[in-house]
């Protein structure tokens, strides 16, 4: 089977990222985007679907918390009801608790700007990921979703594949590491790409996307 229309299956299926579903302009790389795009990854990271992590996010944005000084200035009975009310319910309190320690921590040592913090791990994945692991609610599945998406932006983190997204890459015949997936597609839809497989992994429809593939 033609690896192309492998891909194209792929994307066809599974490709958007967590910033296009929620209209996150990531290309500007400035505080909101990325701050925004941060808070879906904590909502992401929890034990919650994907659907209700965005539907969280999303709720977050439309009450005009896309900033950590905003969402920092917001009360946790305030955020509690925005997400109880967006039906991310199960881990509504512990999750409000959550954004509003990150957000001060983000305030307080990087002026609410996530560049400030890749500037301070001198543009170092590996610190970078450390960084992010000391924002409340960022583990290493949240520190995935977020590299994997922010690489559009910055260099040093691309290319990024979690070992979600490489195990349905070796599982579609795609490759073993991120520096074989970078062949495929562009440097823009590289993001997509990984998305994708992270979908496809978690679906577990590596089938269906063959069988697409080939029809």
């Amino acid at each position: 089977m033609a690896v192309d229309r492998v891909v194209k299956a792929l994307l066809d299926r599974h490709g958007r990222t967590h910033a296009d579903e929620l209209r996150i302009p990531l290309r500007r790389n400035t505080p909101s985007p990325l701050f925004r795009l941060l808070c879906a990854a904590l909502l992401a990271s929890a034990r919650i679907s994907a659907d209700l992590a965005v539907t969280g996010a999303r709720a977050l944005s439309d009450a005009g918390w896309t900033t950590a000084e905003k969402m920092a200035g917001a009360t946790w009975e305030q955020r509690v009801k925005v997400l109880n009310d967006a039906g991310y319910a199960r881990y509504d309190e512990s999750t409000s608790r959550l954004l509003g320690e990150t957000a001060d921590l983000l305030s307080d040592r990087y002026g609410g700007d996530l560049r400030r913090l890749r500037d301070a791990a001198d543009r170092d994945l590996d610190r970078e990921r450390e960084l992010l692991k000391e924002c409340k609610g960022i583990g290493d599945v949240g520190a995935d979703i977020f590299l994997r998406e922010v690489q559009l932006v910055w260099d040093e983190v691309h290319p990024f594949a979690d070992d979600r997204a490489l195990r349905a890459a070796r599982a579609l015949d795609l490759g073993a590491d991120a520096e074989a997936l970078t062949r495929h597609v562009s440097r823009g839809d590289y993001p997509r790409l990984v998305a994708a497989l992270v979908r496809t992994e978690l679906a577990g429809d590596a089938d269906a996307v063959r069988e697409a593939a080939s029809g």
